[in-house]
């Protein structure tokens, strides 16, 4: 089953937020869902423009015609793109879906969030959370975003290593995500921390590698 149906992505705009793959993930939905559509790929933080897509400044009907799948972004330092000119609501009629990076986690496994993060754009479908199994069983020190406030949102030390439980306290305070995907889930072992991960929400819980191309619906 590709991506987008096991996550049930629909038209409209759908923003990725967290750690451990969202760029990834963004472009692995892009490809499932150009086949029968048009995609627009984009941001409301900064990302690197892709290699294997345009990246553009603006769109109209007639560019997404012709090439069906882009990343629409404002050039910015580094090299990157930031969000761009165009509102997403304004880019979320002139392709089927738009596919929105929304936070930024420094190739973090984990991301906690302060109150203006992420940015999710205004009309969004549904927010995808990303967590990354190679955090578990190593301290919250090396592996979150704002470590800070992981520490206060979950009472963990910053030594402490990163569990399913405490995982599951961050998502469950911040409550940012419809649905939750936890990557890199490449082991017996990760995959066991991802199921008791979602065994602990009330939400829909999915695992896998983006990378590898393998994914599952734990709850």
């Amino acid at each position: 089953m590709d991506l987008w149906e096991l996550l049930d992505v629909r038209p409209g705009v759908t923003a990725l937020a967290g750690g451990g793959g969202k760029t990834t993930m963004m472009y692995t939905l892009a490809r499932g869902l150009m086949a029968s559509g048009t995609v627009i790929c984009t941001t409301t933080t900064r990302i690197f423009p892709p290699a294997h897509l345009p990246a553009l400044d603006r769109v109209d009907r007639g560019v997404m015609a012709r090439l069906r799948c882009v990343c629409v972004g404002t050039p910015a330092p580094e090299g990157k793109l930031a969000a761009p000119a165009q509102p997403i609501a304004e880019l979320a009629a002139l392709a089927d879906c738009v596919l929105a990076e929304a936070d930024g986690s420094r190739g973090l496994p984990v991301k906690a969030h302060q109150p203006h993060e992420p940015v999710i754009p205004a009309g969004t479908g549904q927010t995808v959370v990303l967590l990354g199994a190679s955090a578990f069983g190593r301290p919250a020190r090396e592996t979150v975003h704002r470590l800070e406030t992981f520490c206060q949102l979950t009472g963990m030390s910053p030594y402490a290593a990163i569990t399913p439980e405490a995982a599951a306290a961050l998502l469950r305070s911040e409550g940012l995500g419809d649905k939750i995907f936890v990557n890199q889930a490449e082991t017996r072992s990760a995959l066991d921390a991802a199921r008791k991960l979602a065994a602990l929400l009330d939400c829909p819980v999915f695992a896998g590698s983006l990378q590898r191309g393998e994914w599952e619906c734990l709850s």
